[in-house]
């Protein structure tokens, strides 16, 4: 659903959208499950904006303000065994959107705490479905587990070991995999030695004995 300027000039726009699985690319671990009702509102709002330094000029710029709620159902990957989990979801917004050509022409200028909250649309209008599937991309978890004690897969084999035991840790281990033992270990120790507590230099290597 596209919305425009023109279409608020005279009272707010209401809309009751529903946004069927399938009709929006989410990150290849995250899929919409069902139907996703959006309902809500959209308003104009016109800035009078000084045109230029010398406070010459006034230059009208039509933000979009838009409120909406929505609700659905998401499968997301577990983090440790990759297997679907269902997370429900429901969500509110109110955000404001303004016209990306109105920074352009404005310059260079201080970006205030307000406008880091204030998104952008192009010359065509402001697409209700990209900021349904940025508001959900931002509100689902950014990791899930199946259950709290998932047992994950075999690095070995793969065998997810929720469901089934594998004979990997019987079997002699693969030389190949000796030059990645510990290497978990080695950058956590190599990336706390780089940082310093407050007020304090970074730890260096001590140098060993040239006479050894």
């Amino acid at each position: 659903m596209l919305i425009t300027p023109l279409q608020l000039v005279d009272e707010p726009l209401h809309f009751d959208e529903t946004i069927a699985p399938g009709a929006l690319d989410y990150t290849p671990d995250i899929r919409q499950t069902t139907p996703l009702p959006v309902k809500g509102q959209a308003d104009l709002i016109v800035e009078h904006h000084v045109a230029d330094a010398h406070g010459r000029g006034v230059q009208d710029i039509n933000d979009i303000r838009l409120r909406a709620h929505y609700s659905g159902g998401f499968e997301i990957l577990c983090a440790r065994c990759l297997e679907p989990v269902q997370v429900p979801l429901a969500g509110d917004f109110d955000l404001i959107f303004r016209p990306s050509a109105a920074e352009t022409e404005s310059g260079e200028h201080a970006i205030t705490p307000d406008e880091t909250e204030i998104g952008y649309y192009q010359d065509s209008g402001l697409l209700l479905e990209d900021v349904v599937r940025e508001q959900v991309l931002l509100s689902l978890p950014s990791r899930t587990l199946c259950t709290a004690d998932c047992k994950g897969l075999c690095p070995r084999c793969g065998q997810n070991l929720n469901q089934a035991k594998c004979s990997c840790d019987a079997a002699p281990a693969d030389v190949r995999w000796n030059a990645l033992a510990g290497l978990a270990e080695k950058l956590e120790q190599k990336h706390e030695s780089g940082f310093a507590a407050p007020g304090r230099p970074a730890a260096r290597p001590s140098k060993g004995n040239s006479n050894a």
